[in-house]
């Protein structure tokens, strides 16, 4: 406008006092603006381009496939996790390419990357045996519970520490905020078996498992059943003792084990009851003084077994979608 009014005739001082600008930056206009096909179109505000990229787009999707459900240790880094400085490294060794810490993070950030906390797998995992537990093994448990009119349950073990604080609370940074627990330590055991159509059985225990105690038991939750169990359940040691194998036979049918996969306790929903309770339960609320962890441990347990609802929902999990499918 400054310029187009210069031309129009006013004084370059009146359009200056008009605007409020200085007197350099109005002849610097019009110097750009002079000329043959240059006009007012050479004072049109352009986007910058700024520092130009250091990857490429061909790249960049190369360092997230080297990345993504990747190891660290894949391409020669002895840390199993991807951290900004290993993917610095990386970048430095695939492109020569040097690129700082932040522009890391928000390199990875663009590609949809974020930091998170890694499910662990064991090394003894059989891919090939959990995906046949899927699609064939666990399809004729069911057909055979369905032919004798049985009811499939999944069993697990877990115990629970007075002391142990799983949850997160808030406080001022760098002052780490204190919780107040008994001073005494306690600990209790429990077991439970589930099942998709809302069945719960629990029970609690000190000290750890055998295979006396696992007959025990499994005696407690076949009390007065009629109709056949099929349970499942991960290869403890006690649950394949011999005695217990003798219980099982004794039952003449009307308890059948079925055993997982190794290494594969996310296919099991009953994993899913010890999560919630660590999540909601001791993990939130620590014991009072003088309160007893197993009469806690007890109680919540009772209201899960109240909850059919809750105890549903514990197979809508991904991991646990075959049983469903």
């Amino acid at each position: 406008m400054a310029v187009q009014r210069v031309w129009n005739g006013e004084k370059p001082s009146v359009v200056i006092a008009s605007y409020g600008f200085s007197r350099q930056i109005i002849y610097k206009w019009l110097r750009e603006a002079r000329g043959k096909g240059r006009g007012l179109r050479a004072l049109i505000s352009r986007k910058g381009t700024g520092r130009p990229r250091t990857l490429t787009p061909k790249q960049e999707q190369q360092l997230f496939r080297w990345i993504n459900g990747k190891d660290p240790r894949q391409h020669g880094f002895d840390f199993g996790m991807w951290t900004r400085l290993i993917v610095r490294k990386l970048i430095a060794d695939k492109f020569e390419a040097n690129l700082g810490v932040t522009a890391i993070g928000k390199l990875l950030a663009k590609l949809g990357l974020t930091p998170q906390k890694p499910l662990k797998r064991a090394y003894e995992r059989d891919p090939v045996a959990i995906e046949a537990w899927k699609t064939d093994v666990y399809p004729a448990i069911a057909k055979r519970a369905k032919k004798r009119g049985g009811e499939i349950f999944f069993w697990d073990e877990s115990g629970f520490r007075s002391e142990a604080v799983q949850g997160k609370t808030w406080g001022v940074k760098g002052q780490t905020p204190i919780i107040f627990v008994p001073g005494t330590r306690q600990s209790v055991s429990a077991a439970s078996a589930v099942n998709a159509k809302g069945g719960f059985w629990c029970a609690t225990y000190k000290g750890g498992m055998n295979a006396e105690l696992f007959i025990a038991l499994l005696k407690a939750m076949m009390f007065r059943r009629k109709k056949p169990v099929l349970l499942i359940l991960d290869s403890l040691p006690a649950h394949k003792a011999k005695i217990v194998k003798d219980y099982v036979a004794s039952t003449e049918g009307k308890l059948e084990f079925h055993f997982l996969p190794g290494y594969a306790p996310e296919l099991n929903p009953d994993e899913m009851v010890w999560n919630y309770m660590k999540r909601t339960g001791t993990a939130r609320k620590p014991l009072s003084k003088g309160e007893s962890l197993h009469n806690r441990i007890d109680a919540e347990l009772q209201q899960i077994q109240e909850n059919r609802v809750l105890v549903r929902s514990f197979f809508r999990a991904e991991s646990v979608s075959y049983i469903s499918d």
